[in-house]
């Protein structure tokens, strides 16, 4: 296992950047309000979002998008890019789901940023409502795929600062080929008891930094899947949940491999799992390297570190053949 020296220099930099980035007094900033949103909690504001979108992407000059105090119900919401120019996104206010879970269930996403370059996230509070579909999921009923609460695909230079994640039907933050993306002090609870509701999931990405915030869900608080390249956790509080785990791996047999991992200074509380390996029993060329974890607490946790290489969370349908993935 390989001690990865450079994380903290590119921590300070990025920081740097986005401390410039965000500085500017004189950038336009279009208030979601002007367009017709309204923070009742009633008024369907999806349509106003996206006009504010629209506008500040496609501005000359680095822009941002205001969304002030109050409660805004907004349905699926795809940011596109690329933008002109930088993007600050910020939320004094808080976003509510409707409560239908149907309306956002169906495309597996809730907010989602896509091919988006230097933008800022910050603040505020996000609500999904998850509670109606998991107890369709529960009941084994006919239930959407599910909607990731805030997701970024295909991006570059991404700042996620200070975001609360509340009740997401499914995985509250994704990040999906991405890279240079950086989460700082982020709050995230979902029930113990809800499922598949992973705090931080990360896929094809590098450069991922996940710095200090609490998370509380039913699922892991950080999953590392095939792909993730050059990571560092830190001062991350976890619990109740399943611990931070790296897979699982071996899905497919040309999957890409999980390397420069470093996990620090974090502590687990309540969890089912501290830091975790796993990957399934089947023909891979996956693998995982350079993998430290280090100066981690834990408390009340059934399994602090565990390295599963035959990976069959229900007992059904698994392979009966020696592990692959190295």
């Amino acid at each position: 296992m390989a001690k990865n020296i450079s994380f903290p220099l590119v921590i300070v930099l990025f920081s740097i950047f986005f401390f410039l980035v965000n500085s500017s007094k004189a950038m336009p900033s279009f208030n979601v309000q002007r367009y017709g949103a309204r923070g009742d909690g009633r008024t369907d504001a999806t349509k106003p979002f996206l006009t504010a979108w629209s506008l500040a992407c496609g501005s000359s000059s680095q822009a941002m998008v205001y969304i002030p105090r109050g409660t805004y119900l907004v349905g699926n919401l795809v940011f596109w890019g690329p933008c002109k120019n930088i993007i600050t996104f910020k939320i004094d206010g808080t976003l509510v789901a409707p409560e239908n879970y149907w309306s956002i269930g169906s495309s597996g996403y809730w907010i989602l940023f896509a091919k988006v370059n230097r933008i800022s996230v910050i603040g505020g509070t996000i609500d999904a409502r998850g509670a109606g579909y998991w107890s369709c999921r529960k009941k084994g009923g006919h239930c959407p795929q599910g909607a990731r609460s805030i997701s970024f695909s295909w991006c570059n230079n991404v700042l996620l600062s200070g975001l609360t994640s509340l009740n997401s039907q499914n995985m509250h933050v994704t990040v999906h080929h991405s890279s240079n993306v950086r989460i700082q002090n982020i709050r995230i609870r979902a029930p113990s008891g809800s499922p598949n509701t992973d705090g931080i999931h990360v896929q094809s990405s590098s450069g991922v930094t996940v710095s200090g915030g609490t998370i509380a869900t039913g699922d892991d608080c950080i999953a590392l899947s095939q792909g993730s390249r050059n990571i560092w956790i830190e001062r991350v509080n976890c619990g109740p949940g399943h611990g931070i785990s790296i897979g699982s791996l071996g899905d497919y047999a040309n999957e890409e491999g999980v390397q420069n991992v470093t996990v620090t200074s974090s502590a687990f509380t309540r969890t089912q799992n501290g830091v975790r390996i796993k990957t399934w029993a089947r023909p891979s060329r996956g693998f995982v390297r350079s993998v430290v974890f280090r100066n981690l607490i834990m408390k009340n946790v059934d399994n602090p570190v565990i390295i599963d290489q035959n990976y069959c969370p229900n007992g059904k349908g698994c392979p009966r053949q020696v592990y692959s993935v190295t």
